[in-house]
């Protein structure tokens, strides 16, 4: 359906939004960006340096060691970003719901939320379900430009010990270390919702992987609780998932629409990364990422 495909979000409107960036600053990122030969500067466009801006909270340092960073994992984590098809992820968009609520946190906050729709485990891809979700965040991102701050909501109802059982620690590892490391939204909240009796185990296995800020904005969120409204209000919620806005139904069919109506915008984002071979010194390699060599350059929002 055309009305599904995406268009960038309008530079000129991103600068009138209350973010404080202006075209110099953009103008400065992309003048560094001519100095460093390995990072895609071509096809990096200016929202994508005013998402990192604006995601580093306007340090002009900073950013510039987390788009490196960014696009550096973009080639390295070849089970989220390589060679993305639309295709690749049917089987996984038809089981679990992942999308941006139409309502915003208090805040003005986006509100991502995820839903298994298919209960069998079997059914179930974890790197697959973290590769879709980053898909479609940078559909999102691309079409509504930069958030006050972003908040994850992941709902455990129809989460069973099948489940659990298929979470790795690979996988576990690398999305948290994307998280909070090199994803271009300043996160707010990471909130579990109708936690299943073993979410022991499975934060168990999140934390040797999370910095202590992460740890301050988790909040788990018992069966039945309305404990989420206090950080996200419950109404944004689908309407059979405890709010009133629109149906789990209804979001996930439109949220595969969007994937479906956007295969053009994956060809061209495939372009964006790093190429080591072209680095200057020495290459990176995922033993670099995950061999202490890295510091901590983002700073998560904590309010």
């Amino acid at each position: 359906m055309p009305s599904d495909v995406v268009s960038e979000f309008s530079i000129e409107e991103e600068y009138k939004k209350d973010t404080g960036i202006t075209p110099q600053d953009i103008a400065e990122l992309r003048k560094w960006l001519l100095t460093q030969p390995h990072l895609p500067g071509k096809y990096i466009t200016d929202l994508d340096l005013i998402l990192a801006y604006h995601c580093c909270d306007r340090s002009s340092g900073v950013t510039k060691q987390v788009l490196d960073l960014h696009f550096t994992l973009r080639t390295l984590f070849t089970t989220y970003f390589k060679d993305r098809k639309v295709e690749d992820v049917d089987q996984i968009m038809k089981s679990i719901l992942m999308t941006l609520l139409d309502t915003r946190s208090r805040d003005g906050s986006a509100i991502w939320f995820t839903h298994f729709m298919d209960p069998d485990p079997k059914v179930f891809n974890f790197g697959q379900a973290i590769k879709t979700v980053l898909m479609l965040l940078d559909l999102w991102q691309y079409e509504q430009g930069t958030w006050p701050g972003f908040v994850i909501v992941i709902d455990f109802e129809h989460m069973s010990l099948g489940h659990l059982a298929k979470l790795d620690l690979q996988n576990i590892q690398q999305f948290l270390y994307y998280l909070q490391e090199a994803i271009l939204v300043k996160l707010k909240g990471l909130h579990f919702i109708n936690a299943p009796s073993f979410i022991d185990k499975i934060l168990l296995m999140m934390r040797p992987f999370m910095k202590k800020e992460l740890m301050d904005i988790l909040c788990v969120h018992q069966v039945g609780s309305k404990t989420l409204d206090k950080y996200v209000p419950m109404e944004a919620l689908p309407s059979d998932a405890g709010g009133s806005s629109k149906t789990v139904k209804e979001y996930h069919e439109a949220a595969i629409a969007k994937m479906n109506a956007n295969k053009e915008y994956f060809i061209q984002e495939n372009k964006k990364r790093a190429v080591e071979a072209l680095r200057p010194g020495k290459p990176k390699t995922i033993s670099d990422i995950f061999g202490g060599v890295e510091g901590s350059f983002k700073k998560l929002d904590i309010d």
